[in-house]
């Protein structure tokens, strides 16, 4: 049951993560617009996006 738990998790790992990189990828963008147009609001919500998707990333790099 183990061996199985486990082969599922990296499966899920395996088609989550080039979603993960696309997401971070247009936040990035999204955040670089916001730096141009100074806009506060969205460079702290961008910001906010991107630790998020970090700490998936890193949760499914496990």
């Amino acid at each position: 049951m183990k061996y199985v738990m486990e082969t599922l998790r990296r499966k899920e790992a395996e088609e989550r993560l080039p979603v993960i990189k696309l997401e971070i990828d247009y936040e990035l963008a999204t955040l670089h617009d916001a730096l141009q147009e100074d806009d506060t609001v969205q460079i702290i919500k961008s910001k906010e996006r991107l630790k998020q998707l970090s700490e998936q990333w890193m949760h499914l790099m496990k």
